[in-house]
């Protein structure tokens, strides 16, 4: 067990502002978005703005069939993409993304084995679901404690820790009872140097200090880890033209297993499938969220909450490989709150462009590391 040396305070603010901020930003669209003539639930059609109330929405975008390449994403996370100046935690993350029947078909795409999973378990055709879309994502993500400039392991706060990984996804949807199931599957490797050089490069670019610990990340030296999730989606009743809200539950097993649940929504001009924007999916550098196929113009601010209940994280506990410095279960906190607030800017031609600040409470008992954390993400994307 290590036992932390030094005491720090939270800072509840953080989690507190981005909730509060969350909340006030729902309400506020939804009572432009439910205008007191409208009493009926029209999930598969979107407005534009309100200029003409005789006028008719225009039509949801339906997708049919799924093409060769329906889209492709590019992603950039960062402690850096907050006010403040912070390099700690959750520090980088970039991954590509891909979706079509080519990101299913994809060499190095695990759809094979994630369709064996889903048979095995029940979840293909689950609810008279069918399969409306794929899609494969690889990427690197990375952690460290606050001081980087210390080559010593840090036994009070977070270990250094990253993952090099691909992952592959399903998306079943019912549209008549307005739910969507998605399954995941990741494979990856914990403790590459990779993840160092990479930070360092970056640092070396910028003018930033070097990473000193990286020798003591979990698993130094490499090893294979994995992951299954599912999560059932569904739409309520609250949602109109121009506002979506739906409820989340999700459960997975592997280097990080736990149940959660989430309540998140999108409002503003909508005109793509709801079960194509998914960031309660998101963990950490993963997101495997599709994005719609066609030339549209949307524009959306999204967000939402969501209380986890974490059995196990292995970029804190380590997994088989022994790891410098590691926590036991009784120094982490299985509990926790998630948050997060986004805008995303769709053009006509394919192109997209979104933000998003996310943040969860603190993930250890105490010592240094006890802090919650906050960053930022960036998502670049084009539909086809």
């Amino acid at each position: 067990m290590r036992t932390a040396q030094h005491s720090t305070s939270t800072n509840p603010a953080i989690i507190t502002a981005l909730v509060i901020a969350l909340l006030v930003m729902a309400s506020t669209v939804s009572a432009e978005a439910l205008p007191g003539h409208r009493d009926s639930l029209q999930l598969a059609r979107a407005g534009e703005p309100a200029f003409d109330a005789d006028r008719p929405p225009l039509p949801r975008i339906q997708s049919n069939h799924e093409q060769d390449t329906g889209s492709w994403s590019f992603t950039l996370d960062n402690d850096a993409l907050v006010p403040g100046t912070r390099d700690q935690d959750y520090t980088y993350g970039i991954s590509a993304a891909a979706t079509g029947t080519k990101a299913r078909d994809f060499i190095l795409s695990l759809d094979a084995p994630l369709g064996w999973l889903d048979r095995t378990l029940g979840v293909h055709g689950i609810g008279q679901s069918s399969v409306q879309g794929h899609s494969f994502e690889a990427g690197l993500f990375g952690f460290t404690p606050e001081d980087t400039s210390v080559s010593s392991p840090q036994y009070d706060d977070r270990p250094y820790a990253s993952m090099l990984y691909a992952s592959s996804s399903r998306i079943q949807v019912n549209p008549q009872e307005q739910v969507a199931w998605h399954s995941t599957l990741t494979v990856g490797a914990l403790g590459l140097d990779l993840a160092g050089k990479v930070q360092n490069g970056v640092h070396k670019v910028i003018g930033s200090k070097h990473a000193e610990g990286w020798g003591n990340q979990i698993s130094d030296g490499g090893e294979p880890t994995a992951r299954y999730s599912l999560a059932r989606q569904k739409t309520l009743p609250v949602s109109s033209d121009n506002l979506e809200v739906k409820s989340t539950m999700e459960g997975s097993l592997g280097y990080i297993t736990e149940a959660r649940w989430s309540l998140s929504f999108r409002a503003g001009k909508l005109r793509s499938p709801w079960w194509q924007s998914n960031p309660e999916l998101v963990r950490y550098g993963e997101r495997n969220s599709p994005t719609t196929r066609e030339h549209i113009r949307e524009h959306y601010v999204w967000g939402g909450i969501a209380l986890i209940g974490r059995g196990y994280n292995a970029f804190l506990q380590g997994q088989f490989r022994d790891s410098e410095v590691s926590y036991d279960s009784d120094e982490v906190n299985h509990a926790l709150a998630e948050a997060w607030l986004g805008y995303t800017w769709a053009f006509a031609d394919g192109y997209r462009l979104s933000y998003v600040l996310r943040g969860h409470t603190s993930e250890l008992r105490e010592g240094e590391g006890d802090r919650n954390v906050l960053w930022g993400g960036l998502v670049f994307s084009r539909s086809f």
